[in-house]
């Protein structure tokens, strides 16, 4: 398209290109000495060669031992505890099949770690969650060391197995690569009946049977939990990124169009090698600034996950591309929010797919100015294809163009008639430290919250002043000691019933934390991930019962009312948390808590600036 891009995302890519010299040159360098050497079968020893093939069939050892076809690497995330990986589960067998229809091969390379945080939500495990993703990311690096492959193919889709794979897929940025959906759940219980079953539990106006009831009746198959959390942003970034097929996001699993658009994604990974008439197209040709660019943007348009303000943090910097909490707020600024999804709005992420989905979304991103189109994808060069939806024509998979309107405009509309002129992620800044707010659901008249502090240093805290009546006020939730370093930065998502019923109640309400909310983080404003955190001595360490915090996401101020002397002047009296480091694996994760950076460095062990 020839549409000229918005002057803003021009200034800022070019700002991340400038950032990125120097981390963005070496990686390319590695990576264009990693492709010409290529994979090391041909020069394999014959033992190291029989202990590849050992378990294969016989036409399979032929091939690879004759180095004349494509070796596909699948590097998977199942397990059955997850509804969203558990469609993964025939993935391999489907994928090695149709790559020999294909003249290639394929193996399991390695399997990678898959926790839920909608399990783990308020309990010990959950500290572990924030860092499986740098677990997922060197599983992945292991899985593909044995550098046998021509390509790879990423099965994942929940909160941190996406960015760990990805972060781990892009040190093996030579190969074609390609990520494969499995596609969300057919849409169950509505996400609005769901919250005012939370909500009526919160205040004991039901028992635990009913809420059980009620969530079950939502996440009752496999697939993807339907709203639009973290999981579902993450399949929105690979698809605004180019690294899955156009339309393939939000097909259901189990369907002859998601078996089609796998069999593809297969086709594209073998072809995009190079050495089957295809032009050579690797992970490192698709990742760029501009493909993280169009992520941020992807991001702010849908009011996706603030969980990405750290994850896609971690990412482009696992390519060498750096990017800050700047960035996310001036491209939120000029990119208009486009997508009502749960806990935006009412619909699923069925609805935003029937509407007209991503192919919708980046057809008025593109042709507004609002996107790079100049990017290469799994399929090529250039999002052109990425604005049209996949069908099947009999047996045979092909795209179509998209109608030029929406399906249903109180789920997705274009960009001339949007939900809000700014996509809703403001960044937070103040004596507190820096912080980030999505807003996106928060009404006009809630996003300005003036009030004492009631400071916890754990969630359960807060959860029992609400249930013992003491927080039937105008009130700033405090709830530090949450950060990467504290306790693995677990998400607070159980504090979300709770502080909307006194919202409801007409009370001014809002959060403060250095930890993290769901990707379903709603309608109560909360400046979260707060940096520097606590226990690095940021100022919230020193932040008093009753002292007045104004919160104001018009103006992007975080700012505790107490002049600069008096806070220098207190101590910060750090508690005791020998506890976070015992029990539920926690002992193990001591090194990753240590080495942690901030969260606007992507609370990363392995690629964050230590603060």
């Amino acid at each position: 398209m020839n549409t000229r891009l918005h002057p803003t995302i021009d200034h800022v890519t070019r700002r991340i290109i400038e950032r990125s010299a120097g981390p963005r040159a070496a990686y390319l360098a590695t990576v264009a000495q990693q492709r010409t050497s290529g994979p090391q079968r041909a020069g394999m020893g014959c033992a190291n060669m029989a202990h590849t093939t050992a378990a294969l069939p016989a036409n399979d050892k032929l091939k690879i031992h004759a180095e004349r076809t494509p070796h596909v690497g699948i590097v998977t995330a199942y397990n059955d505890m997850l509804s969203a990986h558990q469609p993964y589960e025939t993935y391999p067998e489907f994928i090695r099949d149709h790559a020999r229809t294909l003249g290639a091969t394929a193996q399991v390379a390695g399997g990678v770690p898959a926790m839920c945080d909608g399990i783990t939500q308020g309990a010990a495990g959950m500290e572990l969650s924030l860092f499986s993703r740098d677990v997922i990311a060197l599983s992945t690096a292991v899985a593909l060391s044995h550098n046998v492959f021509d390509a790879a193919l990423f099965l994942g889709i929940c909160d941190k197995i996406v960015p760990g794979l990805f972060m781990g897929a892009t040190q093996y940025g030579h190969l074609s690569a390609a990520f494969v959906p499995a596609g969300p759940m057919t849409t169950g219980l509505s996400n609005d009946a769901k919250a005012k079953v939370r909500q009526q539990y919160a205040q004991g106006l039901v028992g635990r049977d009913a809420l059980l009831e009620s969530e079950a009746q939502a996440y009752h198959s496999p697939g993807t939990c339907t709203f639009y959390g973290t999981a579902n942003s993450n399949q929105m970034l690979m698809e605004i990124m180019g690294l899955h097929l156009p339309g393939s996001s939000f097909v259901n699993p189990g369907t002859p169009l998601r078996d089609a658009l796998t069999r593809e994604a297969v086709r594209r990974a073998v072809m995009n090698t190079g050495r089957t008439g295809g032009e050579a197209i690797c992970l490192a040709d698709i990742v760029s600034e501009k493909s993280i660019v169009n992520a941020i943007i992807g991001l702010v348009a849908t009011g996706g996950s603030t969980n990405h303000t750290i994850h896609l943090v971690a990412m482009a910097r696992s390519a060498g591309v750096l990017i800050d909490w700047d960035d996310f707020a001036e491209l939120s600024a000029v990119v208009p929010l486009l997508a009502r999804v749960y806990p935006n709005g009412s619909a699923d992420v069925n609805h935003f797919h029937a509407a007209g989905g991503m192919g919708y979304l980046m057809q008025e991103l593109l042709g507004a100015g609002l996107l790079h189109g100049d990017v290469t994808t799994v399929m090529g060069q250039g999002l052109a294809t990425y604005t049209q939806e996949p069908w099947l024509d009999g047996n045979t998979l092909a795209w179509r163009p998209l109608p030029q309107q929406s399906g249903d405009t109180s789920v997705l509309r274009p960009v001339s008639e949007p939900f809000s002129p700014d996509g809703g992620l403001r960044l937070l800044r103040g004596n507190l430290g820096r912080s980030v707010v999505k807003v996106s659901a928060v009404k006009p008249e809630h996003r300005v919250v003036r009030a004492q502090a009631v400071v916890v240093s754990d969630q359960q805290d807060l959860l029992s002043l609400f249930n013992a009546g003491q927080l039937e006020k105008d009130v700033i939730a405090v709830v530090r000691y949450q950060g990467p370093r504290a306790n693995g930065m677990p998400e607070l998502h159980k504090l979300t019933p709770p502080l909307a019923v006194l919202q409801d109640k007409g009370f001014k309400v809002a959060l403060v934390t250095d930890g993290r909310m769901s990707g379903a983080s709603g309608k109560v404003p909360a400046a979260i991930h707060i940096s520097p955190e606590a226990l690095a001595d940021g100022p919230i360490a020193r932040v008093m019962d009753g002292d007045w915090i104004t919160l104001d996401c018009e103006r992007g101020v975080l700012e505790l009312e107490v002049d600069a002397a008096t806070l220098a002047a207190r101590t910060a009296k750090h508690p005791d948390l020998r506890h976070n480091a015992h029990g539920t694996g926690r002992e193990l994760f001591g090194l990753f808590r240590s080495h942690a950076s901030t969260a606007e460095s992507g609370a990363s062990p392995l690629f964050g600036d230590r603060p």
